[in-house]
């Protein structure tokens, strides 16, 4: 747009209100306070502060007006007690991380944002339940931390918490804010019956206790869940929970359980979990998706970088910025974030090779936050969008067999549809191990798509066991869905036989499935060495096939053109990667079993050779 247009003199009217808007955000004073809902404003005893916005409970309170008559400790003491800013702008001193000096501790805007959280569970009377998606470092365990102190020292006595992190050195950096906090704590406003201090509890190295108000405070880690369990928690503070590891004996949610199941649903309880992203499909991620759809039992708060008051800098020619905006730039517009913001995202910009490195340090929503690295095979927006559309049919357990399908809460099978007379499905196969430890066996449900119908998964069987019985259940989940076509990626079948060994009865399998089954897959292979072609059973993955796979599954996630019901495969995508040397893998420590599937069955389903066959047709692709 030119300088002389309307658009632009609008814009930059807008932005002057929008900076100023933000200005008055950042002068935020926590002893005068501002109009709230929950605020109300009145005369004060304190001669620094002749006029406040108290807390609407603190007005209600019995001891409101002696308190306002006789001013001093008591004045000071009571609006602590109910006003969370103004006990911290008192009573609380942390360490600058720039200048090391001690200061009052004066929330900045983002730690306002998730007080107002925590404050409307407390305040309803309802147990206070946070989880907390933090971007970058502005103090999101600190304010959880000293909450916490908040509640310990004036609100609740033998109320003991817990501070938990995924490494020692974490925990024991939350717990000496609590203890320079106690050291300079104003005697004259202290709630206790003995001085503040922090003092080893019976001997323990990881429990203190508060004095004079018989709280516990009880430091643990991951690294070491047993030390932690069976203690008489209220509060527990699990911070960077997405780092937490998981091994064949403990896991993250085991952890949770454990320690957080013992923690009343009363008032004042807290659970805080919080943390950055650390990829998805992990502990942390999975909750977080369920907190914010609403099935958890905790408040989603995401900070994004906006909400930072120093990632600020104003244009040097403002006029010349809005004019070339790009189209990420526009859209921070259009969200309501003044040009300074803007400005100071677009130098950040300059410092990295790639848009999704930026958005995965500086991340503006949720979905860019989890968002997978440069090498990610899925656009991250794509995966979320398809995420989206996963809670539209509800899945119910179970298994199939002779007798149909038969619930069962435990079952290794979801259906989201049951078959319809007259549909046409794909069965797709994604062999894994027989233990526990290997990767994941899946059969995936396709109902081809017809009209203006998209395909839609069906259902998904996923699991562990001996491949003959992999090869059976396959083959009843195909003739349960209309007789579909079976399609079995035959790499381990075929590896295992010719590579020789106590596999080699693995051969066996794809022939008693071609005998026993009839609409079944095959596939024309060329044999160079002898120039002959022959028809074996299944698809078979290589680097070539694999990448024609995927760039289909791409495709299809990316046009939304089919609908898929498991989150998990959702998951799976955001953490596929293109390796180094072109080929595609899941991130390690993670799975591609789901992907491949669909990647597969979709395939299949469009290929013109593969249409249903009629009873004497067998279906032949040709790959090679």
């Amino acid at each position: 747009m030119s300088d002389k247009t309307p658009d632009l003199e609008a814009m930059l009217a807008d932005d002057e209100r929008r900076r100023r808007q933000w200005r008055k955000g950042a002068e935020h004073d926590p002893l005068r306070s501002a109009p709230s809902a929950v605020r109300v404003r009145r005369r004060t005893p304190e001669p620094d502060v002749p006029v406040a916005y108290l807390p609407r409970t603190m007005v209600a309170d019995a001891e409101f007006k002696a308190a306002a008559g006789s001013g001093g400790d008591v004045w000071r003491r009571l609006r602590c007690r109910h006003d969370f800013e103004y006990w911290c702008a008192r009573c609380v001193v942390i360490k600058d991380k720039i200048t090391s000096a001690y200061v009052p501790f004066r929330l900045n805007r983002a730690q306002r944002h998730v007080l107002e959280v925590l404050e409307s569970d407390r305040l309803a009377g309802r147990p206070i339940r946070l989880i907390l998606l933090k971007a970058r470092q502005w103090g999101g365990s600190t304010l959880v931390q000293i909450y916490m102190a908040w509640l310990q020292s004036c609100h609740r006595r033998n109320w003991h918490s817990l501070i938990c992190a995924h490494v020692k050195d974490t925990a024991a950096g939350i717990r000496g804010m609590y203890r320079t906090l106690l050291a300079n704590y104003p005697t004259e406003l202290w709630e206790g019956d003995t001085p503040p201090q922090f003092k080893v509890y019976e001997g323990s190295a990881n429990v203190r206790e508060i004095t004079g108000r018989g709280c516990r405070v009880t430091l643990g880690t991951a690294e070491n869940a047993d030390a932690v369990r069976g203690a008489d928690y209220a509060m527990a503070h699990l911070s960077e929970t997405a780092f937490w590891g998981a091994s064949d004996r403990r896991s993250p949610s085991d952890f949770v359980r454990a320690v957080c199941g013992a923690i009343a649903l009363v008032p004042y309880s807290l659970i805080v979990m919080e943390s950055t992203a650390n990829g998805v499909g992990n502990y942390f991620h999975t909750e977080w998706l369920r907190c914010r759809e609403g099935h958890g039992d905790k408040h989603a708060v995401f900070v994004p970088w906006y909400m930072i008051d120093i990632y600020s800098t104003p244009p040097p020619d403002r006029r010349a910025f809005a004019s070339t905006l790009t189209d990420y730039e526009r859209r921070l517009w259009n969200m309501g974030i003044d040009l300074d913001r803007i400005y100071w995202y677009h130098l950040k910009s300059l410092e990295y090779p790639s848009a999704e490195q930026l958005h995965a340090e500086y991340p503006t929503d949720d979905i860019e936050a989890f968002a997978n690295t440069g090498a990610g095979v899925f656009a991250n927006a794509a995966v979320e969008a398809l995420r989206q559309r996963c809670a539209g049919v509800e899945g119910r357990r179970g298994d199939v067999g002779g007798a149909g399908f038969t619930a069962d809460a435990t079952g290794a099978m979801t259906v989201w549809l049951m078959p319809e007379e007259g549909a046409d499905y794909v069965v797709a196969v994604d062999v894994g191990g027989r233990s526990a430890k290997a990767d994941w066996s899946v059969v995936a449900v396709l109902r081809r798509g017809d009209g203006d119908r998209l395909p839609e998964i069906a259902a998904q069987w996923r699991g562990h066991c001996d491949h003959d019985l992999l090869a059976a259940k396959a083959m009843t989940i195909g003739r349960f869905y209309n007789d579909a076509l079976l399609v079995v990626e035959s790499n381990t079948f075929e590896t295992s036989a010719y590579g020789g060994g106590a596999a080699e009865g693995n051969l066996f399998v794809l022939n008693r499935m071609a005998a026993q089954y009839e609409n079944l897959y095959h596939r024309e292979s060329y044999d160079t060495a002898t120039q002959t072609v022959s028809r074996r059973v299944g698809f078979h993955t290589n680097r070539s096939t694999k990448a024609m796979l995927i760039a289909g599954l791409v495709e299809a996630v990316r046009e939304g053109a089919y609908i898929e019901h498991d989150a998990g495969c959702c998951d799976e995508m955001a953490t596929y990667e293109q390796l180094p040397n072109g080929s595609f893998a899941a991130r390690r420590g993670y799975h591609d079993d789901m992907l491949m599937t669909r990647a597969i069955a979709l395939h299949v389903a469009a290929s013109p050779q593969c249409q249903r066959p009629s009873a004497d047709v067998t279906c032949v692709d040709y790959l090679f």
